[in-house]
């Protein structure tokens, strides 16, 4: 499958996880939802583990990766908490997604640029001020 297929499925995926901690976030407690959330994101990372093991692939596991996984855990679990506290506090989905979801990406690629030393051309740069920009409209208006 093209890897943007991939990209774009993530991405419908994504907004499917966001969609529902917005919906979640009036009726459950943003621990208790968390740990519901990572309860169900476990399971299904571990029969995805089990699944490719009866298959017989080789599942490398170094300790620069277990450590570098347990950190993005660290972050994906704490975004998903304070995820399920902003849409409690009545942030509407349609403002505090793209915040999130905006700064995310917009912080990623400067860690990308700062740590890793990548480049950008000037197409990638002017999206890049497009998300600063849509964050700043988005949270003026609210």
């Amino acid at each position: 499958m093209p890897w943007l297929v991939l990209a774009l499925l993530t991405a419908l995926c994504l907004a499917g996880y966001n969609f529902f901690i917005k919906l979640a976030a009036d009726h459950v407690s943003a621990a208790a939802g968390a740990v519901i959330l990572q309860l169900v994101a476990a399971s299904l990372g571990g029969l995805w583990l089990v699944w490719l093991h009866l298959k017989g692939q080789p599942l490398e596991v170094t300790a620069k990766g277990a450590g570098l996984a347990l950190l993005a855990g660290l972050g994906v679990g704490l975004a998903e908490i304070l995820t399920f506290v902003v849409f409690s506090r009545g942030v509407p989905s349609s403002v505090g997604t793209p915040v999130i979801v905006g700064g995310s990406v917009l912080l990623t690629a400067v860690l990308g640029l700062v740590v890793l030393r990548e480049t950008l051309s000037w197409s990638q740069a002017l999206g890049l001020v497009s998300i600063v920009v849509g964050i700043a409209l988005l949270a003026r208006g609210h």
